[in-house]
Parts: C-alpha cells; sequence; structure tokens
C-alpha cells in the first residue's frame, strides 16, 4: 500500500555524526519485504536484499522474488544479481551491503536492509573490520507470525509456487551433476525434486512412480522450508538475547488469519502502523 512521503526532510535524520539504518528481520514468508518497501515508500528509502539465496540470478519462483510491480517504484539492491553458479558469503554481502548504504545515503535516502539471512545481517552488524557499529544508528524490526498459522501460510506458498510453474523453473536449469551445496542450487525447492528429475529422464519409471516422487519432493519442499524457519528463528533470538540487540517485535498472526481487505487492514493496524511509529521515533531522535 502506498504511504504519503515524509514530511521532514531528510537532511534532520542524521546525527551525533552518525547514519540512520533500519534493518526488517524475520523468517521467510512473514512479509518482510512488504514491510521494507511500506517503510521505504513512507520515508523515502531504498531496500537492500538480506536473503543469500535471492541474491542469485534467476529462479524468481523458487526464491520467491519479489516482483517489479510488488517494488512499487522503490529501488532494490543485491537483488538476482549474482552468477547463480557462484559462492557468495557473508563477507561478500557486508562489502556489497556497506556499499550500497553509502550510496543511498548520498542520494539523500534511508537504507532499509531486509532479508531473513541473519548470518549475513550479523556479520555486517558484528564483525568489527566493518566498523558498522561506530558509523551507523540501527533500527531492528521482527516480523513474526505463530508457529501454527506459519507452517500452514508456507505449506499454502509451497503450493502457489508449484501451480506458478516451479518445477518447471527448475527442470529449466536442471544438472545432474550440480553440487547442491553451492550458489543458487542450495535453494529448498531445488535439491529436493532431484529424484524426480533424474526418474523424469529415466525409461525404468512409470508416470504413477514419478508423480509419488513428485508429490514427495513437494512436502519434503515444505518440510524444509518450515525447518529454515525454526533456524532463522533460532538465530534471531540468539541476537536479541544473547548479543543483546534492541528488536522490536511485530506480530503478524493476525494478518494471515484474515483474507482479503480484512488481512489488508490488520497488516496496516498491526505491523505497519506500529512499525511507523517505531522507525520515525527512530529517524527523528525521539528515542
Amino acid at each position: 500500500m502506498m504511504h504519503k512521503q515524509a514530511e521532514k526532510p531528510l537532511m534532520q535524520i542524521s546525527s551525533r555524526g552518525m547514519e540512520k539504518v533500519v534493518i526488517v528481520m524475520g523468517a521467510t514468508g512473514t512479509g518482510k519485504s512488504k514491510l521494507s518497501i511500506d517503510l521505504a515508500t513512507r520515508f523515502q528509502g531504498e531496500v537492500i536484499n538480506a536473503d543469500k539465496i535471492q541474491v542469485y540470478e534467476g529462479l524468481n519462483i523458487v526464491t520467491n522474488k519479489i516482483t517489479d510491480e510488488e517494488c512499487n517504484g522503490v529501488a532494490h539492491h543485491l537483488l538476482g544479481i549474482v552468477d547463480p553458479e557462484s559462492d557468495f558469503t557473508a563477507d561478500n554481502f557486508a562489502r556489497a551491503a556497506l556499499l550500497a548504504m553509502k550510496s543511498i545515503i548520498q542520494r539523500g535516502k534511508v537504507p532499509i536492509i531486509a532479508g531473513g539471512s541473519n548470518s549475513f545481517v550479523e556479520a555486517l552488524v558484528e564483525d568489527e573490520k566493518y566498523e558498522f557499529k561506530s558509523r551507523y544508528n540501527v533500527c531492528f524490526l521482527w516480523v513474526d507470525v505463530a508457529t501454527v498459522v506459519h507452517n500452514q501460510i508456507l505449506a499454502e506458498r509451497v503450493d502457489r509456487m508449484v501451480a506458478s510453474g516451479m518445477v518447471e523453473e527448475v527442470r529449466n536449469m536442471y544438472n545432474p551433476n550440480a553440487d547442491y551445496s553451492k550458489g543458487i542450487h542450495r535453494a529448498i525447492g531445488v535439491p529436493e525434486i532431484d529424484s524426480y528429475f533424474r526418474a523424469e529422464y529415466s525409461s525404468s519409471s512409470d508416470e504413477k512412480a514419478r508423480a509419488k516422487l513428485l508429490e514427495a519432493a513437494i512436502n519434503e519442499t515444505k518440510i524444509n522450508t518450515c525447518n529454515l524457519v525454526n533456524r532463522q528463528l533460532e538465530k534471531i533470538y540468539r541476537l536479541r538475547d544473547v548479543k543483546g540487540w534492541n528488536i522490536h517485535r511485530l506480530d503478524a498472526t493476525k494478518v494471515f488469519e484474515k483474507k482479503g481487505k480484512e488481512a489488508e487492514e490488520a497488516w496496516i493496524e498491526l505491523v505497519v502502523g506500529p512499525a511507523l511509529v517505531i522507525v520515525s521515533e527512530f529517524l527523528y531522535n525521539q528515542f
């Protein structure tokens, strides 16, 4: 949803010699990208992707990359720019993110980092060689959804991805000799479907057997996505409780319990509204 631009001039945002950055965290499928765009629209920001798989070019359905339409005119950085066969490390991310942040700030905009790869975000913030803490004030937001509801929406999302052509998308880049520990081949939904493609290219399996393999691959994709969420949440808890990050939790559970207009209204009331207050206070030194 489009929000009106910030009324205060952006020159008021910086204070005490430190620039300000917003980081939107959360497990996969909670609405981080949506919130980052809402915030960028309201506060004249640009988004830096912090998803270690979405940095790669290709597999837009599998990686659930945001579409141009969903971007709503907001500039995005580090999204779909890396060769799919390459490795992209936390160090690569931190250095690229710092360059993007510098460019965004020089243009009078607010950097908004959004993504579920908490190891990337932690490296950027905590590794002393990047001097992040001495150069930037940061506002952490965490979009969260209750486990039972979250698992259901993740299963539904995988079904939508399949209906949108996920299997064909993976088939088009399928390589039986691929290393599933490297590059975009690590994306959930790619290694899971390997057995199905091997059977598809073999004359030794019938259609019924292949159908069972595909069903198993889809179910495994759902399970592995939920397992990823558990790991992501563990890292967020550690960053908050052990590292002492001041993370503002936004509960989006009721949003996903509703549909259509009611869901959008709940999103604005329960997520966007509180986030706007938190970020406005952060940017304009009202803490």
